[in-house]
């Protein structure tokens, strides 16, 4: 198994603050290990990244809310996100991983609902080993509707083309994450972007404005993903969220600063009003917190 680098241990102050309530709308816990085992055939082990960790970056960030996205290295066992949930407070909501559907009961999806698990992420990169069939994909939307929650696709390495018929027409919520890992180098022609605008413009599609680090072609200070985000903002102000994915899982170079990342979503974002949707009045509408 490969080893992958770990996160900025000293999150800095960003250059200015978020707006009051933000959201931090995809962060992972992950370890200890000897507490948490990783599953049988896990594609990876990260670092160790707790509750405690995460929060530190938030304080020093300026969230003060987020959503703990459950990774494929635990599959169905969702005991590192439920013990945060009950350790990080009402301000933080989860998000299982699909694999629940396929390998536990409706007790333990209850459990989760209870804890505050509101949607559920569907992986389409076949390396992770966490791709449900197709009987099983059917079978989860089923319980999704049933409980009121939104779906989540992590795309494949180049984007959704590959498996956007699969939920295309689905009526629930659905966030995209990443962009929906879009070639910047293809500019308005590449066809990730294009299905993303598409999806948008269907009313029930949400795009997460993550990973521009890991999109970039260019690298630092990464100017070609602007131009993705700003399409996606002007097409869609209302279903635009913001995300640090710390602690930057399958990192093969150095993960930024997270203070970093949250400073690019400002230049996608300068103006105030735009900020205040993606970081507050979104996420909150999406994930169910009370404002």
């Amino acid at each position: 198994m490969p080893a992958y680098l770990p996160f900025d241990p000293n999150p800095r102050r960003p250059s200015k603050p978020p707006p009051p309530k933000s959201i931090d709308s995809q962060f992972h816990v992950l370890g200890p290990l000897d507490k948490y085992p990783i599953r049988a055939g896990a594609a990876y082990q990260m670092p160790t990244a707790t509750w405690e960790a995460a929060q530190r970056v938030h304080r020093a960030l300026g969230f003060e809310r987020g959503i703990i996205v459950q990774t494929t290295t635990y599959g169905a066992d969702h005991a590192v996100v439920l013990n945060a949930l009950a350790a990080m407070g009402p301000n933080y909501r989860g998000c299982a991983n699909a694999l629940v559907f396929a390998e536990a009961d409706d007790a333990y999806l209850a459990k989760l609902h209870d804890a505050g698990v509101r949607g559920a992420r569907f992986s389409f990169r076949q390396e992770l080993g966490a791709v449900l069939s197709d009987k099983d994909f059917a079978r989860a939307i089923a319980r999704i509707r049933e409980l009121g929650w939104y779906v989540k696709i992590q795309p494949e390495k180049d984007g959704i083309v590959s498996s956007v018929d699969k939920y295309r027409a689905l009526d629930v919520p659905v966030l995209i994450d990443h962009m929906a890992r879009p070639d910047p180098t293809r500019g308005k022609d590449d066809p990730n972007l294009k299905i993303m605008l598409e999806l948008l413009a269907q009313g029930n599609f949400w795009v997460m404005l993550s990973l521009g680090e890991k999109t970039s072609r260019d690298g630092r200070p990464w100017d070609d993903v602007i131009p993705i985000a700003r399409a996606y903002i002007e097409a869609a102000p209302d279903r635009c969220v913001w995300a640090s994915d710390w602690p930057h899982p399958v990192s093969v170079v150095q993960p930024p600063n997270d203070a970093d990342l949250l400073e690019l979503l400002y230049r996608y974002a300068p103006d105030q009003a735009e900020l205040q949707k993606i970081l507050v009045t979104n996420p909150a509408k999406l994930f169910g917190f009370a404002d």
